[in-house]
């Protein structure tokens, strides 16, 4: 039987203006959203971002993901966390390993050490994107943020994450994921251009993408028009407790995305 989703959110790069930041935010608690998120970048602070929605919209709940832990050690995420103001209660802290080896260790471990750290309120997120990962997320966190992904493929994920509850003897965390829209002229090239961007991020992306066997600019939904985006989101829908539409581009007319991509 076909899941619905608990959840709507919306997602965006990070180092966006703040005062755009803030007006996104200010438009997402009106649309409905339920929460927004942004990921982080070597050049620029996801938990910033997020700071500057929370200061618009207090209301919403707030992810960022992932935040890779080659360069965030568990102490300095709740350091940052303190010094912005954020509220723990509404948040989603994603973590990744990066580049990092051995990858099932070290965000084990930092889970465990974040949720020393944390207040128990505070929703710690596993990313993933393989078996192994999904499973662990399942058995420890409480969501798994899976990213560029085909509907088919989360619904797959999904059963990897409950396989790892079932072993820990736990319900299910909530399974989310990053799900690229661009609307409207150019709307391909500007998913595929993103898309190729992660192709060549590092040679884990590189084979998760050959893996996938799938024609460049096809993970995502680009579309010239709102219905056939909402169209396209449908199947995400379907199979994820909370589909993040990650709104393509990061400027000012993310406004316009992020409207078309909301609930009908």
């Amino acid at each position: 039987m076909m899941l619905r989703p608990i959840r709507r959110g919306l997602g965006i790069s990070a180092g966006l203006d703040a005062g755009l930041a803030r007006d996104l935010a200010m438009q997402c608690h009106r649309l409905g959203y339920h929460s927004l998120w942004s990921n982080d970048e070597p050049a620029a602070s996801g938990l910033k971002t997020v700071a500057h929605f929370a200061s618009a919209a207090p209301q919403l709940e707030l992810g960022v993901g992932a935040l890779p832990l080659d360069r965030h050690q568990p102490a300095q995420i709740v350091a940052e966390i303190d010094r912005l103001g954020l509220d723990p209660a509404k948040l989603w802290i994603g973590i990744g390993a990066g580049q990092l080896r051995a990858p099932i260790q070290i965000i084990e471990q930092a889970v465990a050490e974040l949720r020393e750290l944390l207040p128990e309120q505070t929703r710690v997120v596993v990313a993933a994107m393989r078996p192994k990962l999904c499973r662990l997320g399942g058995a420890i966190a409480d969501g798994v943020l899976l990213n560029w992904t085909l509907p088919t493929q989360a619904a797959r994920a999904r059963r990897w994450v409950q396989e790892g509850a079932d072993v820990a003897g736990r319900t299910a965390p909530v399974v989310a994921s990053y799900v690229r829209v661009a609307l409207g002229s150019g709307a391909s090239q500007r998913l595929r251009d993103e898309e190729d961007r992660y192709r060549k991020k590092n040679e884990g992306h590189r084979r998760y993408f050959e893996a996938m066997d799938v024609a460049p600019g096809s993970v995502g939904v680009a579309a010239a028009a709102r219905s056939e985006l909402l169209d396209g989101l449908a199947p995400y829908h379907a199979v994820l407790d909370l589909p993040i539409a990650r709104v393509l581009p990061a400027d000012a007319e993310s406004l316009h995305v992020a409207a078309a991509a909301a609930a009908p």
